[in-house]
């Protein structure tokens, strides 16, 4: 279980980026539940660049709220690989992993720049920024909280990360205040 003070910080995972060729790409890799931090550390150990996006998840159980970080695609990791030059069947032998994402006997490869993107929204903190995309009168999806997974409307942002959103219950808009972080932006 990886603790808030142990995320990996945006310098050290922009300098994991893959170095500047034609043949290094990403690729995703299943992994087994809850195992993506000793998927991630046997990888890097093996000297292969891997990336969990990660983000805040608040869970509740006997009457204690906890916020930790998240994989934000539970199961699954990426990895930066060079399939030509690199021995990239030792990646579904490593502690954690199933197995790479395939297409026939090769890695399948994710779109391009899908990654990158997901680099460039992680924070200092190690953990996944939205808050670029919020602006008010814009749809949001709640990502945590008693409304989880409700689509409102972002009424205001202040400074402080506070949003309040209006959500639709029962034939009326209900303002509801939260963490700018439990929100996303849809289109």
């Amino acid at each position: 279980m990886i603790r808030s003070e142990e995320t990996i910080p945006k310098a050290n995972i922009i300098s994991q980026q893959p170095a500047a060729g034609a043949a290094v790409r990403w690729y995703a890799a299943s992994v087994f539940p809850g195992k993506e931090d000793v998927a991630e550390r046997h990888l890097r150990m093996q000297g292969f660049d891997p990336f969990v996006p990660r983000c805040e998840k608040t869970t509740r159980h006997a009457r204690r709220i906890e916020t930790r970080p998240a994989a934000y695609f539970p199961g699954y990791m990426f990895i930066a690989l060079d399939v030509a030059l690199q021995r990239w069947r030792s990646v579904n032998g490593t502690f954690g992993v199933r197995s790479l994402i395939m297409q026939g006997e090769r890695p399948l490869p994710v779109p391009s720049g899908l990654v990158e993107r997901f680099i460039a929204l992680t924070g200092g903190d190690g953990l996944l920024d939205f808050r670029g995309g919020l602006t008010a009168g814009a749809s949001v999806r709640i990502l945590s909280g008693p409304f989880a997974e409700m689509i409102g409307r972002l009424d205001r942002l202040d400074p402080a990360g506070r949003a309040r959103v209006l959500v639709a219950i029962m034939n009326g808009e209900i303002p509801v205040d939260l963490d700018s972080r439990e929100l996303v932006a849809i289109a």
